[in-house]
């Protein structure tokens, strides 16, 4: 079995790679961003591609977007997605065409190699490995409520007046606070509604339609 490892982190990376390679897997390459990761894919056709979610740039959902980017252009290659974090936007895209040969494992949750190993060559045979807690987020009803129950009533008042498409210096104006309390306010609803930065994304309109829709 031939692998390609995307992992930023050094010590993670070069640590897989000498638990497969330990046991007679070949890992053909282990790069460290999503872009080498898409690199070597296409040029080794390997019979699975081991991501994570968080890489660089921006260490949001790199390794999610990598794995969509794979299945389109390499439907002949497995992915496992092999993170401590479970990102449900990209992820339900992942699964949603019920094509085999994707996983995706939380790494606080495999204690084992061999079921790690088990699992590679499952997915390598087509076959779908998820870890029931990322199948529990991902199959989850639809939290937008829940997640503005948290937004305080000064932070509603500031996605009001941004959902009327006001300006930061406008907003501030109409709440008499300055623009730089009006940044923090914004950047605590980005975080309470779980808005990572990401360069294909604009968290703000992405706000502002999750307080229409709750």
């Amino acid at each position: 079995m031939r692998i390609v490892i995307a992992e930023d982190s050094t010590i993670v990376r070069e640590g897989l790679v000498a638990l497969l390679t330990g046991r007679g897997i070949d890992v053909v390459a282990a790069v460290g961003d999503g872009v080498a990761a898409v690199e070597a894919t296409l040029e080794f056709r390997p019979d699975v591609l081991v991501t994570d979610v968080r890489m660089p740039p921006t260490f949001t959902d790199e390794g999610l977007r990598v794995a969509l980017e794979v299945t389109d252009k390499a439907p002949d290659v497995g992915v496992l997605v092999f993170s401590q974090y479970v990102e449900t936007r990209y992820a339900r895209e992942l699964f949603a065409a019920g094509r085999g040969g994707v996983g995706y494992l939380l790494k606080d949750r495999v204690a084992d190699v061999a079921a790690f190993v088990y699992a590679l060559r499952s997915i390598a045979a087509g076959n779908t490995v998820l870890d029931p807690e990322v199948v529990t987020q991902l199959f989850a009803p639809p939290r937008a409520v829940d997640a503005l129950a948290a937004v305080s009533d000064r932070e509603r008042d500031v996605l009001r007046l941004m959902a009327e498409g006001r300006t930061n210096q406008a907003i501030a104006d109409a709440l008499f606070l300055t623009p730089g309390t009006i940044e923090k306010h914004i950047a605590s609803v980005f975080q309470k509604l779980g808005l990572q930065p990401s360069a294909g994304d604009h968290r703000r309109v992405l706000a502002v339609l999750k307080y229409l829709s709750a």
